[in-house]
């Protein structure tokens, strides 16, 4: 039987390369702001019953939200990085064995059928899991120093995966790992990087390319149709 967990959903960055009049999060699309999209593919999971959602002090966007109403929703304060939101979502969680799914705001994509695969994988590991595809274009590596990008070499590509999001952990686990690679000043890029620093070695489940990270202002096209395609396959 598969545990229950909690999501945590950092949502307080401000999205600068997407250039537009408010954070990406509550941009639009599909009818919803790509918060709503996130949140709403977490809760349709019967194990996920309850989700933290951390934004900024001074967001003026989610208590407009039907969200903000929502009694599975708790909402608490972000910080300046996003290890810092997660932090504030994690002290949100009073148990330390519980599982948490860490999800970023901006994957509206996510598959039910994945999120189901990453919660076995990660409870069958001591670890946790995350979801994460092969890569499968050539990857290059540019020269250090140069005004102009320069190829340096092409990077082999076997056994190089895209790590994506939900990543789970146990709450106790990843705050303790993040704490000690912190203090240690260790360069943390998603979740899974601060238990690699702690010497653990979460698993990769592959998950599905559609689940993208709206970043790009031409991500939002893309963003919208694979969301169509979703709503129409549940309908």
């Amino acid at each position: 039987m598969i545990d229950k967990c909690i999501a945590v959903v950092p949502a307080a960055g401000v999205g600068s390369r997407m250039a537009a009049d408010r954070p990406k999060q509550y941009l639009t699309i599909a009818g919803k702001t790509i918060l709503e999209h996130s949140v709403e593919r977490l809760l349709s999971l019967p194990e996920i019953q309850h989700v933290v959602i951390v934004v900024s002090k001074t967001d003026p966007y989610f208590p407009t939200l039907p969200l903000a109403n929502d009694p599975r929703i708790t909402v608490v304060d972000g910080g300046a990085e996003r290890v810092d939101s997660v932090f504030s979502g994690l002290a949100a969680i009073n148990d330390d064995n519980a599982w948490v799914m860490v999800h970023d705001a901006a994957r509206p994509c996510v598959r039910l059928d994945d999120l189901r695969q990453l919660m076995v994988a990660a409870q069958q590991s001591e670890c946790g899991a995350i979801l994460a595809t092969p890569v499968r274009d050539t990857m290059k590596r540019a020269k250090v120093n140069e005004q102009d990008n320069v190829i340096d070499h092409t990077v082999d590509r076997e056994q190089l995966w895209h790590a994506l999001t939900p990543q789970m952990f146990r709450a106790g686990q990843l705050r303790e790992a993040l704490t000690t690679a912190l203090a240690q000043d260790a360069v943390i890029t998603d979740e899974a990087s601060a238990l690699e620093f702690c010497g653990y070695s979460p698993v990769l489940v592959k998950g599905r390319a559609d689940n993208l990270k709206v970043t790009q202002p031409e991500d939002l096209a893309l963003a919208e149709f694979y969301l169509q395609q979703l709503l129409k396959e549940c309908s």
